[in-house]
């Protein structure tokens, strides 16, 4: 599991996940000095197993990172309370830095942006409910089933109702079977931006088009919220999941290499964005 922990030192603020399952460490907000922070970060992975690091950085933090050896790998435009952060990585490892599939998932991503562009879809025939705590015992079944690995453990029914208590909204489509379709929305209430996130379908399920319809009833909840930034990392190899995000109007906006553990193995992963105020 990810730890959690805010750094505090004169002159600077920071916010990491440390992330041992997947081998890196992500600042997730970092203010006041980077350069002593920086300085923290390479020092803790001279004794650690982390080969990734990623920053989410801000306009005025980019030159400084690329003059210490990050890369610029995406961007999401609203995410700081309507500003824009950068996903800024270093490897530590060649291998860590080495896609095995990159050309392949430039074909996917041209295939899905030929696409047309539908934001707005009909009702479908099932019902789409906000699901509650009665209901962790399901969704963790329900992605035990369809991952064999994930980026945290979403088949502990804890984990999940953890997750509600501290604001994800979960939705899910329910059948015979129990609960055959969710997916989440984790909110940043500091930032005011929310990832959409936790997408599953049973496979027997999945030429019905459930996820559309369970991003938009996202969307819909986010705006009662007055959460305007939505923005998703997608598995670059998938191109349902990518197809899904274009169609509904979410941008591409750049690909984290090697960047966690998903499906079977560690995956490249794809930024959209929407704005939902538009």
């Amino acid at each position: 599991m990810q730890k959690y922990d805010v750094i505090k030192r004169s002159k600077l603020t920071a916010s990491i996940y440390r992330d041992g399952l997947n081998k890196r460490i992500r600042v997730d907000d970092v203010r006041g000095d980077l350069t002593t922070l920086l300085g923290l970060l390479h020092d803790e992975c001279l004794s650690s197993p982390y080969e990734k690091l990623i920053i989410k950085a801000r306009d005025s933090q980019l030159l400084q990172l690329l003059e210490n050896g990050y890369v610029h790998e995406g961007k999401i435009q609203y995410y700081f309370n309507g500003d824009c952060t950068h996903f800024m990585s270093k490897y530590l490892k060649d291998e860590r830095r080495a896609s095995k599939f990159w050309s392949k998932e430039d074909a996917i991503l041209a295939s899905v942006q030929k696409q047309m562009v539908n934001p707005h879809l009909k009702a479908g025939e099932h019902e789409i409910h906000l699901a509650g705590l009665n209901d962790v015992e399901g969704l963790a079944h329900l992605y035990k089933e369809v991952f064999q690995l994930y980026p945290v453990p979403l088949h502990d029914p804890a984990y999940i109702r953890d997750a509600m208590r501290n604001g994800t909204i979960f939705v899910c489509i329910t059948g015979e079977e129990g609960i055959i379709s969710a997916a989440s929305a984790e909110i940043d209430h500091k930032n005011h931006n929310a990832e959409m996130t936790d997408c599953a379908t049973l496979p027997q399920h999945r030429k019905g088009g459930f996820m559309k319809h369970l991003i938009l009833k996202l969307e819909e909840e986010l705006l009662e919220r007055d959460i305007y930034c939505a923005y998703t990392i997608a598995r670059a190899l998938s191109y349902g999941m990518n197809a899904v995000f274009h169609q509904l109007g979410y941008q591409y906006r750049g690909r984290l290499a090697n960047n966690c553990y998903i499906h079977d193995k560690m995956e490249d992963m794809n930024i959209w964005e929407k704005n939902l105020a538009q």
